[in-house]
């Protein structure tokens, strides 16, 4: 009976053994599977914040972007039908180019004056706006940010405004509506939930469109990542994973360990099936170890992959940039070259015969000579000024401003675009041109302009019986205006209303970047250049101001 006792008190014990056994396999694989999960899920967390970061930040670049263009700012101040309907056009086309939804301008009373939608049944050009939030807020602190439902459309979006302001005064409001349809429709495509909410806990943005608005839910049985929003004041996103292939992977251990005691109960009458049978087993475990490890790896590569290729774009935008100046410039350069051979080549040869004349007349005739020399130095310094006009158009703008002299700019363009004028007879006047009169600029870049001007005038002129640029300095207390003007037949309204737009032209042979090139040049100098409303009758003027030094 003693012994029946102990046999019964070490089965007890061994099942007791084995239990514990189980339940330790299962704590451990699921505490090691619930650690790798969160490590997948904060890396998916990350990837879904620096997204919704990224499309943020351009739509607020937009509205910023806006808020100081020449365009928007009259359309504001100068309050005409015509500028409100250019910066309607602009707005339309940036929409488009942005992937915003829409965007629009509001006066100080809140009322839009232009918006993209304004060829749509649903403009909003003449609705007020006062009573939104994001006006009154941008009106009060310059920018603003509100999520609510569009009083037209009725659809969700987050409304991002910016003041327009001019001489310190506010003078609008630009607003950009974006949604998040796109965004929240590849969320839905993961077996995972996503979700922002705000600071009082109301979902804004869900791969479930139906939990939109409504409070966070209890989220039972699910691995939680949470991360604040940057960008996005008190939106917090939540990264949901089901905790389920944790659970399973403590199954799969537990029933690893069973199977191992089996094998193990098994050693007496078959040790050596039981040991191969133990080594697959623990093959396989480490095999769905390294695959789960080797996943989140690619994972964290790809993600890191992807931010150095974003860095690697922008850096490759803004040299691009500066190499299409640069580009633009050379182009202008190839054709004034043709030109300037024929200035340097006149005196070349009158330097040549009179040489040979004081050769000639060394002996008999000094004073001669000396006339004769005199002209030879005379002509030797327009070759050098010519070379020295065109050495320095050609450099590459170094972005440093300084002062530079107006008469000097303007005399060193006229040089080199001389030979077309004189071989078409086209008239050069220039008035207010004063020597003393200094302007912050690049002399580089403000010869790039003045050439560019001079050029398209010059083109316009073609085949016209008393061709004539006028070349006009004004000056105020604080600016100096310098305005190209001819006699041709003017800008198509066509042209005038997308002068300023990539690849916008009239030329068959043109590429529609010089006028575009110029203007972000005085923009990046703090200025503007515009162009006269086209009128029947008379030629095209483009203005350009500039600061006084």
């Amino acid at each position: 009976m003693i012994l029946g006792l102990n046999r019964l008190m070490i089965r007890g014990v061994l099942a007791a053994t084995a239990v514990g056994v189980l339940a330790l396999a299962f704590y451990l694989a699921h505490a090691a599977a619930l650690s790798r999960l969160g490590e997948q899920a904060t890396a998916a967390a990350d990837s879904r914040v620096q997204a919704l970061e990224s499309v943020l930040a351009t739509q607020r670049a937009v509205a910023a972007i806006l808020s100081d263009d020449g365009m928007v700012k009259d359309a504001l101040l100068r309050g005409s039908s015509g500028a409100q309907q250019l910066v309607s056009r602009k707005l339309d086309q940036l929409r488009e180019e942005t992937g915003s939804n829409v965007i629009y301008l509001l006066d100080t009373e809140g009322v839009a004056i232009a918006a993209s939608n304004w060829d749509e049944p649903v403009s909003f050009v003449g609705s007020s706006y006062s009573f939104r939030r994001y006006f009154t807020d941008a009106m009060a602190n310059g920018t603003a940010l509100e999520f609510a439902l569009g009083t037209v459309s009725n659809r969700p979006g987050l409304y991002l405004s910016h003041e327009v302001s001019e001489a310190g005064a506010v003078a609008g409001i630009v607003v950009v509506k974006m949604e998040f349809d796109v965004l929240e429709a590849s969320w839905t495509r993961s077996p995972d939930q996503t979700r922002v909410s705000d600071d009082k806990g109301i979902i804004l943005l869900s791969s479930a469109s139906d939990e939109r608005f409504k409070p966070m839910p209890r989220l039972q049985d699910k691995l939680n990542m949470t991360s604040p929003v940057p960008g996005a004041p008190d939106w917090t996103l939540t990264f949901s994973t089901s905790t389920a292939p944790a659970r399973q992977a403590g199954a799969l251990a537990a029933g690893a360990a069973l199977g191992l005691q089996i094998i193990l109960g098994a050693l007496i009458w078959r040790s050596g099936r039981a040991r191969r049978r133990a080594e697959n087993a623990t093959l396989a475990a480490r095999r769905y170890t390294a695959d789960l490890q080797r996943a989140v790896e690619d994972r964290t590569r790809d993600l890191t992959a992807e931010m150095a290729e974003r860095r690697t774009a922008e850096t490759r935008l803004a040299r691009m940039q500066a190499d299409l100046v640069q580009a633009n410039k050379l182009a202008t350069l190839g054709q004034v070259t043709a030109g300037l051979a024929h200035e340097v080549n006149q005196p070349l040869a009158t330097i040549r015969l009179l040489a040979e004349n004081a050769l000639a007349l060394q002996k008999t005739a000094p004073i001669e000579v000396a006339e004769n020399l005199g002209k030879i130095v005379r002509m030797s310094e327009r070759i050098g000024q010519i070379t020295a006009h065109l050495r320095s158009f050609s450099r590459k703008a170094t972005g440093q401003v300084g002062s530079v002299s107006v008469k000097e700019a303007i005399d060193a363009s006229v040089m080199l675009t001389a030979s077309r004028r004189r071989v078409e007879g086209a008239r050069l006047v220039i008035e207010g041109a004063d020597p003393e009169l200094m302007v912050r600029a690049e002399a580089v870049r403000l010869e790039q302009v003045l050439v560019n001007l001079i050029q398209n005038a010059q083109e316009a002129l073609a085949g016209r019986p008393d061709p004539e640029i006028r070349i006009t300095v004004t000056v105020d207390a604080t600016h100096v205006m310098i305005s190209v003007a001819d006699n041709g037949p003017g800008l198509r309204p066509d042209i005038a209303a997308q002068l300023f737009t990539p690849f916008a032209t009239s030329k068959p042979d043109g590429l529609g970047l010089g006028l575009v090139i110029a203007q972000d040049i005085i923009r990046d100098l703090g200025n503007e250049l515009t162009a006269d409303p086209p009128l029947p009758g008379q030629g095209a003027t483009f203005r350009m101001r500039l600061t006084r030094a």
